[in-house]
């Protein structure tokens, strides 16, 4: 799921796992998307079929040109993200790495953030609980609830 939207709105993921919630905005003229990103890569899980936002490298890359065609200004452009917890205990190295969905899909996100000239001001990532995320277009400010955290703002 991807949105883009202008202040005062706020963007919201709700329910994030392994999942990576990603936004981007461009503080000066108050845009900004985010998105709930399910998986690494596109080319790596072609059989979750081709729903673009679902994945790190074409999600993001897909969000970034829709802000500027919103009026968002690349050079501006910050992101903060959150989630990628390991929900599942993972006894197998051997299937270890390729079911360690949340720490790869914080890493594609860091690429595909790096691969644009995004700068990455902010992140909670990794862990094992999941998290609530709410950006608040106004201020620049993302709220993480976690379970059995309590709350942050970065």
């Amino acid at each position: 799921m991807m949105k883009v939207a202008e202040s005062p709105d706020q963007l919201y993921c709700l329910g994030l796992g392994s999942c990576v919630g990603v936004a981007v905005y461009d503080p000066v003229a108050k845009i900004a998307g985010m998105i709930h990103v399910l998986l690494p890569s596109m080319k790596e899980f072609e059989s979750a079929g081709q729903l673009r936002t679902k994945f790190a490298d074409t999600g993001i890359s897909d969000m970034v040109a829709e802000l500027l065609k919103k009026g968002a200004v690349k050079y501006r452009l910050k992101a903060k993200m959150a989630g990628g917890a390991s929900m599942f205990d993972i006894k197998d190295n051997s299937a270890g790495e390729l079911m360690a969905i949340g720490k790869r899909n914080v890493q594609s996100c860091r690429e595909a953030l790096k691969s644009l000239g995004i700068e990455l001001v902010a992140h909670d990532t990794g862990g094992t609980k999941g998290r609530t995320i709410i950006f608040d277009i106004e201020t620049n400010l993302l709220t993480i609830k976690t379970i059995n955290k309590g709350e942050k703002v970065i």
